[in-house]
């Protein structure tokens, strides 16, 4: 086996993060371990602590350095056509490498561990899914094809909620099908006048 190869600065550490999203996806959160990252990277462990002082840190960082961002939607010229671009997209940052090894640690870590997760998740993927849902449903009023009072959190937050919890409890994989069932059955009824 080839000893560790002599990396600095962001190379490394870009070498270590590709190394902890990698073992996520493999082992997961539980059997992830300090050393095998070092391995993983090509490096010794004493570069892995000397950035990062446990592995809940490694890996916080590592998924807010890849976790791809959920980026804006086109207009589709209806709410429906909206909904199916947000909802792919959602779902492909959502079974990237990195959302896996997010629904890993989530999946994986108990009520205590999941508490430093939480401030990621939110700006990784809440945040800006809201954001996101918020100009869908300003652009949909705007065309008619939305009521004016489909507003809210609780409104905002029913795709990744109900994205999150089918692909963790129900094991679904969020076939183009499914979002369009998801989309006539649950949000263009919930929105639409």
């Amino acid at each position: 086996m080839a000893g560790p190869v002599r990396r600095r600065g962001a190379e490394l550490e870009a070498a270590i993060v590709d190394a902890a999203i990698e073992q996520l996806c493999t082992v997961g959160w539980n059997a992830l371990t300090m050393e095998a990252v070092a391995a993983g990277a090509q490096t010794g462990k004493a570069a892995v602590y000397r950035r990062w002082s446990s592995k809940g840190e490694l890996v916080a960082d590592a998924l807010r350095a890849s976790l791809p961002p959920v980026a804006e939607v086109p207009d589709s010229g209806s709410i429906r056509g909206d909904l199916r671009l947000l909802c792919r997209r959602m779902r492909d940052v959502m079974h990237s490498r990195s959302g896996q090894a997010l629904r890993s640690v989530l999946h994986e870590c108990d009520a205590v561990g999941v508490v430093g997760f939480r401030e990621i998740i939110r700006t990784a993927f809440l945040e800006p899914s809201g954001r996101v849902f918020g100009t869908l449903i300003e652009r949909g009023i705007e065309r008619g094809d939305v009521r004016p009072d489909a507003t809210g959190p609780f409104v905002a937050d029913v795709i990744p909620a109900m994205m999150m919890y089918r692909t963790k409890v129900c094991g679904s994989e969020w076939e183009d099908s499914d979002i369009e069932e998801f989309i006539d059955r649950v949000l263009v009824p919930m929105l639409s006048r």
